[in-house]
């Protein structure tokens, strides 16, 4: 797998007046580690920042820690963003994780002359309100499931009534209208795990503070795959195609999680496909944004299902998904600082994307016990093992003054290997996976697997 992304000529960044770009990453997971190292392949790249990032980001670029250090829309945090633009003379920062773009940390930061790549706090409701994302897919005819929405101090009751007196079809998607690290969503095949789903997010804090709206939908029969584009708010750029693996267990079983396993391109999203997607989906969803007055610019993540009736929109995000991030930028061999810089400067236009014709693999190591309690601290071994051409992307992971490497949280680490054909991704990738170890440690054994049957 190559380790630089993209080399322009000279003729190239003198045309274009290119000076070397300071860039500052904002986030600590797999998917930050991946648009690091992305970044870092970059010619025209001067010095990469990564805040708070992690054990892998170091290696590539200067970790910074910011003060305070967790995600809050609050003045305090977007000041320390802010100042930290300013000190190390950031040309462009790049936010990983949804919270701070939901939050407008865009805004905040665009307020006082800096480039960011990332939506507006506006734009970014397509993904931390699930009833704005609805009533826009509706209001637009954007093909999505049909639904209803709750609100209110007794949403909860209103929705366990509703399910026992009025609703006929099952099974049903319970959706919590806010962030909640991609656990907010239940799927329940009857009226039993229905109120079982209910009752988990009455008693979990974070759960309980996303659904102060809840929209329940109609379950789409289908095969799940996602769409990436970077845009700039008229024009869009189409990354790969790439199915993620949400449920904890084996066969799609089991809690949703942050994402066990990514591969891609998907066999489901052919260029038929694909061209369907833009017309149908893509290039209405910017237009209805700009129509609503929030014009979107960043990465747009279309989660699809894609049906007998043709692709139907499941979710919208509004960043690059954790771990589908992982496969998406090490197929991109065009430069993806050069693209991050068109789309915020609105010169996307001029500008191709050009990805690799390879399959890539994903598979996530994570803590047993995830995505409920877990323990850390468990020392990982095995990496100086692992071949030199597959990647290994840091998530929950920290490093001790002696070097040593331990387990720091749910999902661990990231492996990603490439072949010529998918089954050929998913053997390099499982038999590097086997060299790395750490106590109770777990991971998916059918990553890819639909694919296969495809």
């Amino acid at each position: 797998m190559k380790s630089v992304l993209c080399i322009l000529s000279s003729e190239f960044c003198n045309r274009h007046n290119m000076d070397k770009k300071n860039v500052l990453v904002l986030g600590s997971g797999g998917r930050e580690h991946a648009l690091a190292w992305s970044l870092s392949g970059s010619p025209l790249l001067g010095n990469l920042y990564i805040a708070p990032g992690n054990p892998g980001t170091g290696l590539l670029g200067e970790n910074i820690a910011l003060k305070p250090g967790d995600y809050a829309s609050n003045d305090a945090w977007f000041g320390a963003v802010a100042e930290l633009v300013e000190v190390k003379q950031i040309d462009l920062t790049v936010v990983g994780p949804e919270q701070p773009l939901v939050d407008g940390i865009t805004d905040f930061l665009e307020e006082r002359g800096h480039k960011v790549f990332g939506p507006s706090k506006g734009a970014a409701r397509l993904e931390g309100s699930k009833t704005f994302a609805k009533w826009l897919m509706h209001k637009y005819r954007i093909p999505t499931a049909r639904s209803t929405e709750f609100s209110g101090d007794t949403v909860l009751d209103d929705v366990e009534a509703w399910l026992k007196v009025e609703n006929t079809e099952w099974p049903v998607v319970i959706k919590a209208d806010g962030l909640a690290a991609g656990k907010g969503v239940f799927i329940c095949k009857n009226l039993d795990e229905a109120m079982e789903h209910l009752q988990r997010i009455r008693e979990d804090d974070s759960l309980r503070k996303a659904a102060g709206r809840v929209v329940v939908e109609e379950f789409m029969e289908g095969e799940e795959a996602s769409v990436f584009a970077i845009t700039d708010g008229r024009n869009a750029r189409l990354l790969l195609s790439a199915q993620d693996h949400k449920r904890i267990g084996e066969g799609d079983t089991g809690l949703n999680t942050g994402g066990m396993g990514a591969y891609g391109p998907a066999p489901v999203i052919d260029s038929r496909m694909l061209r369907q997607v833009e017309d149908t989906i893509l290039y209405p969803t910017l237009g209805a944004m700009q129509l609503e007055g929030h014009s979107y610019r960043g990465v747009l993540y279309l989660g699809l299902m894609i049906t007998d009736e043709g692709p139907k929109v499941v979710e919208y995000n509004c960043r690059f998904g954790d771990p589908e991030c992982q496969v998406l930028l090490p197929a991109m061999k065009s430069d993806l600082l050069e693209v991050m810089l068109a789309a915020v400067e609105f010169r996307l236009e001029e500008t191709e994307v050009e990805m690799s014709d390879e399959h890539y693999c994903c598979v996530v190591m994570a803590s047993g016990g995830y995505p409920e309690a877990y323990a850390k601290g468990k020392e990982i071994t095995g990496l100086d093992k692992v071949a030199d051409d597959v990647l290994v992307f840091h998530s929950g992971t920290r490093r001790d003054a002696g070097g040593k490497l331990y387990t720091d949280g749910g999902r661990v680490l990231s492996v990603v290997a490439n072949g010529p054909d998918l089954r050929g991704a998913i053997s390099r990738c499982y038999r590097e996976v086997e060299k790395i170890s750490f106590e109770g440690a777990y991971y998916r054994r059918d990553i890819g697997a639909k694919g296969l049957d495809r």
